[in-house]
């Protein structure tokens, strides 16, 4: 399997996670202050929205690359 028809998979299934899930979240943990011993943190959790075009994209362009050979 070359290289491109790697991508090609990769931006279907990348595609398709995007349609299925709409997006990803992650936490980020900051922290506000250290006091001797005692250190007090907050963990904030973020979403980020994949765009339903974005999604649409990488399927058709990974479906481009799959259908041209070189």
């Amino acid at each position: 399997m070359n290289a491109i028809k790697m991508l090609a998979v990769v931006l279907i299934i990348a595609g398709g996670l995007a349609l299925a899930y709409g997006g990803f979240s992650y936490t980020k943990e900051t922290h506000q202050t250290k006091i001797g011993p005692i250190e007090l943190s907050v963990k904030d959790t973020e979403r980020v929205n994949v765009p339903l075009w974005a999604g649409v994209s990488a399927i058709a362009l990974g479906l481009v690359l799959l259908v041209i050979r070189k």
